[in-house]
C-alpha cells in the first residue's frame, strides 16, 4: 500500500494495513520535519513530487523488499505541500513473521526512497 497525500498523515491507519495475526514484528519508521537542516534554520517544508512516476517507483520499492526479506505487508505513505517543523513527512510500516527482517526492510525502503522516488 503506498499513498502520496496533501491530507496530514495518519500513523494508525499505515500501522492498520501491515498488522495480522502472522506478525510477529513490525517496524514503524516515522519522518518528521525538523527544525534545522546544515547549521540552518528550518520553518516548513514544501514537498512536490511526480506523482505518477513516485507511485510506481514507490511500489517498486515494496516489490523489492518483499522480494529481499520474508515480510508480510508493506506501508509506504509520504506527504505532500507545505509541513512545518514537527509534523510527519512519511510513514512507513513493515510486518513480519520476525523482527530482524521487519527491521532490516523498513531501513531499506527509507534508504531507497530516499535515493530514488520523485518527491522533492
Amino acid at each position: 500500500m503506498v499513498k502520496l497525500s496533501h491530507e496530514p498523515l495518519d500513523v494508525n491507519e499505515v500501522l492498520a494495513h501491515v498488522e495480522g495475526a502472522e506478525a510477529g514484528g513490525v517496524n514503524v519508521f516515522i519522518g518528521t520535519v525538523r527544525n534545522a537542516t546544515e547549521g540552518k534554520k528550518v520553518v516548513s517544508l514544501e514537498f512536490e513530487a511526480y506523482e505518477k512516476m513516485a507511485v510506481a517507483e514507490l511500489e517498486k520499492i515494496a516489490v523489492a523488499a518483499k522480494k529481499r526479506w520474508k515480510i508480510n505487508k508493506v506501508a509506504i505513505h509520504h506527504a505532500l505541500g507545505e509541513k512545518q517543523v514537527g509534523e510527519l513527512a512519511v510513514v512507513i510500516a513493515v510486518s513480519a513473521p520476525h523482527r530482524d527482517a521487519a527491521f532490516k526492510a523498513c531501513r531499506f525502503v527509507i534508504d531507497t526512497l530516499k535515493q530514488t522516488v520523485p518527491i522533492w
